[in-house]
């Protein structure tokens, strides 16, 4: 049984980073033909993209080495985000999402993860949320979403009062700050190992796939925005494995 769940895992990755390569590259080179683009930082920035799907594979497969990868994506996403002005962004990555690369690889590292990957394999001992924290972290989730709206709505109203947007999309401001806020939340769970990290990242898997099948229905962003889709429905099945690792793991500590 568990020489044959090792030889669905690595092929079931193989099948993911190959797929989510794939749609990074055609991404980039789409990016490519467009006028005045940087290339150095363009190219930089698919690197990190790159480093960011080994990392994504390496988490749901419980591997240490994941914290390796994502320090080296969120690194070139710090750089890009701050060369490009865009501080928020910048900010976030530097001061939260780099920190966190050193807490998960220290609390891993506390829970027996080693550099293999699969539920067959992996030593890592994964924690499941009490009732409490799942209140919590709900509770905590919704306040974040809330805060966060009124800001971006702000400075959207700052930009339409300065002519600078022409209207004020708040479907869209809701959905980044649904986005943003999921993605603090999930790496936090991440970090510390817990196995609900997976249906957090389901989620933000889902939005960005509604996202980009809306933009892809409307015609914006052409082929680009296809290749978009394609990437998170890659993510999305590597959530829905890490998802089915992670609950055989976490049923080992109960």
């Amino acid at each position: 049984m568990a020489v044959k769940e090792n030889k669905f895992n690595l092929a079931f990755n193989i099948f993911l980073v190959a797929g989510m390569l794939l749609a990074v590259t055609v991404t980039t080179i789409f990016k490519l033909q467009q006028p005045g683009v940087k290339t150095f930082m363009l190219l930089l920035a698919a690197f990190g993209s790159v480093m960011g799907v080994v990392n994504t594979v390496m988490s749901a497969n419980g591997n240490i080495l994941t914290f390796v990868f994502g320090f080296i994506d969120v690194l070139i996403g710090t750089i890009v985000y701050l060369d490009n002005g865009i501080m928020g962004n910048f900010a976030l990555h530097a001061f939260y999402f780099l920190p966190m690369q050193f807490v998960g690889f220290w609390q891993w590292s506390k829970r027996g993860a080693k550099v293999r990957s699969g539920e067959e394999s992996s030593h890592l001992k994964a924690r499941r949320l009490t009732g409490s924290q799942w209140a919590w972290l709900a509770t905590g989730i919704f306040i974040g979403i809330a805060a966060l709206y009124l800001i971006l709505l702000y400075v959207d109203g700052a930009k339409l009062a300065a002519g600078k947007i022409e209207y004020i999309d708040k479907s869209k401001i809701l959905l980044d700050a649904v986005v943003m806020i999921l993605n603090i939340a999930g790496q936090v769970l991440m970090s510390l190992a817990f196995m609900e990290q997976w249906y957090i990242w389901i989620l933000v898997n889902v939005s960005s796939i509604s996202l980009w099948a809306v933009a892809v229905m409307s015609g914006a962003g052409s082929g680009n925005a296809a290749v978009m889709l394609i990437k998170y429905i890659f993510y999305l099945l590597n959530s829905l494995n890490g998802l089915r690792i992670w609950l055989n793991l976490s049923r080992r500590t109960i």
